[in-house]
């Protein structure tokens, strides 16, 4: 840590908002603080950003390069893959290879891969996990404006008369820009927030109108919606007649969708549409923000057109306040996007157009430029099951939690050739089925760029050593070049060398007729890249500051000049309930995890608001189970076991479980292993957001929960686990349909406990409660019970670093319980500051009656402001709960 300044200025590893972030070296690691002159976040952070610091352990990484499990050199490493993908093309040709790779790559990282793939190697089979979460957007951004080119800011939030937010819970999925809108609403009370989902989620906090429509009938809203502006004269018809085409045949379209037709389709009133309608044409300046309930959908890209066209239609878009506004799931998603990480791109926005194709053929000095799209990320991994892949590079994501039918794409794997992956884990379910895992550098480690949803390009620098023998995923895929003869041109020292090409190659024969334009930073130099600050593409002698704002001149990247509306006819999704499975299953994300949990995981704090996977679900759908009960949710694809969280504001037919969960963490909770992979036919992004399932409450013998000294216990053999992150030790709630003969024997035979000495307590048919200590320490607590168990967490993990030596302390922590004056903590609600639910319930009944009195005692709700919403909803309960008491 002497290498670097006191203070590192960087960027977040996690979602697209892409906020800044100084990392400060402290006596035993690192604290995560907002950038202030971020322009992304302004200081802000929530609380997954907040926790960096905290997730930056060598536990579990992959620091070593292995064939088989085995450790090797790197220079037997780098022989294998290159001998082995060689052998491959020279035996089945190009086609028979293919690249996966994630928006956790930086920019350079992913520029030379998909130099090497569709540059040299000759094939278009590189894509990335960011097809699972914005295909849609692009091609719905490049059908109607000639380029994948969002329009606006996130400035433009802070200046919008009106914003919808759409197929996102933005409060949870992307905290800080959820902030933001609050703090604009604070300001300008007269701004207007429309939040369209199916759930009441946190975001409807601040809304002004929550339209709860049926789930996949997103299209059929907006062409309602535009056809009320039409029938009502809020069209702008200048800009229509001026700079756009398919303004006739669209809105002639759109006629069909009338205010009955459109309620009845969506499942909402006439009241509701009318309401939101008023409020969209009294509007002058309009964003719609969306993110993937409007991408994941076998209709996907038509749902963005339906959104663009609204914005088009009523000149709503290239000034300040307005625009259309995609918001990516990944950090450098945005990123993948401009180097041509799709497999239907080249780099920098080119497509396989005859032209394009020789211009980089001429850029790259290659003769072997791929001619075609190869296949997207759904297609790729059923030509490996089906044996036409032979060979895939995986590069730091995980696709047997992620992709959908996953127990498939995972049985493909494990039949493939040569499966290869580049991870900075050791241990997910991908890398237990590759021959070859390459050891990469990860976040805090590694050099870089990255572009957030706003076309922002931030610096994503390195605080950390490089452990063990990690390497740069550049200079790995460089290395492989090199010994499959490419070496000129991957002959890269610095990953500023690799910016500067890509910068040059988005600028070589443009002249503004692509929208994607770095040329402006082409020549700087190693220093001014290390010191670049965040900048907004198109960069280029036109724009050498940035550009906040697209198409401010009413110019569109058609040959024409003009944008596109696009005719939409709304379809309902591909998977429709049936007699066999009535439910309708929606996946999504939670507040303080992130996609597979590789690196949140490693978080305690982090995992005590949500500890396991769940199902939530309307109590009417399933009335035998009660919370903290265990669900089984069965597709025509599979099944999961899940906590049950009955609650009456989901909508009836219809559950919703989180997709973070893979096998490292729970037994049987990878949520894609339930999804079928259909997918939209013009983007091939699948759709994620609407599976039929059935739900069962699951019989369970017993529920328990274990805390083990050390973090290197393996879950035991029960139905069901799951591993909740605690510090210094591991922690399972566990169940199973039998119960076990003898409790001791059972314990003794899953975790060894004869060599300690115990202290029980028999519950009768109840349960059964164990305390395992030797040399004055801790080492095992049990709670079993016939239902889920609630020990108080806290008290026992604090046993664990204290020892107890009175009789009473020990018969306390026996039963789960705090010794005398230790108060526990309950259900944790704000995890910035760790505060629980009897904290909160206690100032309330004390006098703190609003979110403004709880943070000044309590400080929860002043970091991030995601825990906000619990927090209201808590006090009205504590409020209500009181007054009932004092009215009986």
């Amino acid at each position: 840590m002497t290498d670097f300044p006191t203070a590192i200025s960087t960027t977040c590893a996690y979602c697209g908002v892409g906020c800044g972030v100084i990392m400060q070296p402290q006596a035993d690691g690192f604290t995560a603080s907002g950038e202030v002159t971020h322009p992304a976040n302004l200081g802000r952070l929530c609380v997954k950003g907040s926790a960096l610091g905290e997730t930056l352990s060598l536990q579990g990484r992959l620091l070593q390069p292995e064939i088989n499990r085995q450790p090797v050199s790197w220079s037997q490493a780098l022989d294998a893959v290159a001998r082995g993908i060689q052998d491959i093309i020279h035996e089945h040709g190009p086609e028979s290879v293919a690249f996966y790779g994630s928006g956790q790559l930086l920019t350079e990282d992913y520029y030379v891969a998909n130099k090497l793939m569709k540059g040299f190697i000759g094939s278009g089979n590189m894509d990335t996990n960011s097809r699972l979460c914005m295909a849609s957007a692009v091609v719905g951004y490049k059908r109607a404006f000639g380029a994948d080119a969002v329009p606006c800011s996130y400035a433009d939030l802070d200046k919008a008369d009106c914003v919808i937010l759409t197929g996102s819970n933005t409060a949870w999925a992307h905290p800080v820009v959820y902030q933001r809108i609050a703090q604009a609403k604070k300001e300008r009370p007269d701004m207007c927030i429309i939040v369209i989902d199916p759930r009441q989620t946190a975001t409807c906090d601040i809304a002004d109108l929550h339209l709860p429509l049926r789930p996949g009938s997103d299209a059929a809203l907006f062409c309602g919606l535009l056809n009320a502006m039409a029938e009502n004269d809020c069209l702008d018809i200048d800009f229509l007649q001026t700079h756009t085409q398919g303004a006739e045949e669209t809105l002639r379209t759109a006629q069909a969708w009338t205010l009955a037709n459109t309620a009845d389709f969506c499942g909402l009133s006439e009241e509701q549409l009318l309401t939101f309608y008023q409020m969209i044409s009294h509007s002058d300046r309009l964003i719609t923000l969306y993110s993937m309930g409007i991408n994941q959908s076998s209709s996907g890209v038509d749902k963005c057109n339906a959104i663009i066209n609204l914005h088009l239609a009523t000149g709503k878009i290239g000034r300040e306040g307005c625009g259309p506004f995609s918001i990516t799931g990944q950090p450098n998603a945005m990123g993948g996007r401009e180097v041509g990480g799709l497999a239907n791109q080249l780099a920098a926005h080119m497509g396989f157009c005859p032209e394009d194709i020789d211009r980089l053929s001429r850029f790259w000095e290659s003769n072997n430029i791929a001619t075609a799209p190869g296949l997207n990320a759904v297609d790729m991994f059923r030509a490996i099951e089906e044996g036409r892949i032979k060979a895939v590079w995986i590069m730091g994501t995980n696709p047997v939690v992620s992709l959908p039918d996953a127990d498939r794409v995972r049985a493909g794997l494990a039949r493939c050739s040569l499966v290869i992956v580049s991870d900075i884990m050791r241990d997910t379910d991908t890398t237990q089925v590759a021959h070859i895992c390459l050891p990469a550098l990860g976040w805090g480690e590694k050099n870089g760029t990255v572009a957030n949803s706003e076309r922002c390009i931030s610096r994503q620098r390195a605080f950390l050593p490089i452990p063990g023998e990690a390497r740069p995923d550049w200079w790995i895929i460089s290395r492989v070049a090199q010994r499959l003869g490419f070496s000129d041109a991957f002959s890269y020292q610095h990953p500023a060398e690799i910016f500067r090409e890509h910068a040059r190659l988005s600028g070589f024969e443009n002249e503004g007729t692509r929208a994607f334009d770095i040329s402006g930073l082409a020549s700087v130099s190693n220093e001014q890249w290390d010191q670049m600050r965040p900048i907004q593409w198109p960069v280029n002698t036109h724009a050498p500051q940035g550009t906040p704002r697209l198409f401010t001149d009413k110019k569109f990247y058609h040959l024409d000049g003009k944008a596109r509306l696009v005719p939409i006819t709304p379809r309902m999704p591909v998977n429709m309930p049936t007699a066999s499975y009535p439910l309708v299953m929606n996946t999504g994300r939670v507040r303080d995890q992130w996609h597979t949990m590789t690196r949140t995981g490693k978080s305690a704090r982090l995992m005590q608001h949500i500890s396991e996977p769940f199902c939530q679900f309307h109590p009417d759908d399933c009335p035998s189970a009660e919370a903290g009960d265990l669900l089984r949710v069965s597709s025509s694809h599979g099944w999961l076991l899940l906590r049950a969280q009955p609650d009456r504001l989901q909508p009836r037919g219809h559950v919703f479980i989180p997709m973070h969960w893979n096998h490292q963490f729970s037994q049987q909770a990878r949520v894609d292993a339930l999804i079928e992979a259909h997918t939209d036919p013009l983007s091939g992004q699948p759709e994620s957001k609407h599976m039929p399932v059935r739900i069962q409450h699951w019989n369970a013998a017993w529920q328990a929960e274990v805390f083990m000294r050390g973090l290197q216990a393996v879950p035991p053999l029960t139905a069901y686990w799951s591993k909740i992150t605690q510090p210094g030790i591991t922690h399972f709630t566990l169940a199973d349909s039998a119960k076990p003969a003898d409790w001791i024997d059972w314990l003794n035979v899953q975790f060894g406990i004869g060599k300690w000495q115990c202290q029980t307590a028999h519950l009768g048919d109840e349960g059964f409660n164990l305390l395992a200590w030797s040399n004055g320490e801790l080492q095992l607590a049990f709670y079993a019970h016939r239902r889920h168990p609630s020990p108080d967490r806290q008290a026992i993990v604090t046993a664990f670093s204290q020892p107890y030596a009175s009789s009473q302390e020990r018969l306390a922590l026996l039963g789960g319980r705090p010794s005398s004056g230790k108060g526990a903590t309950g259900a944790m609600i704000c995890s910035c500051f760790a505060i629980g639910e009897i904290a909160i319930n206690d100032a309330v009944r004390k006098g703190c009656h609003n979110v403004q009195q709880l943070g000044v005692k309590l400080k929860c709700g002043t970091n991030c402001g995601s825990c906000i919403p619990e927090l209201k909803k808590l006090i009205a309960r504590k409020l209500e709960t009181m007054t009932v008491g004092d009215d009986q």
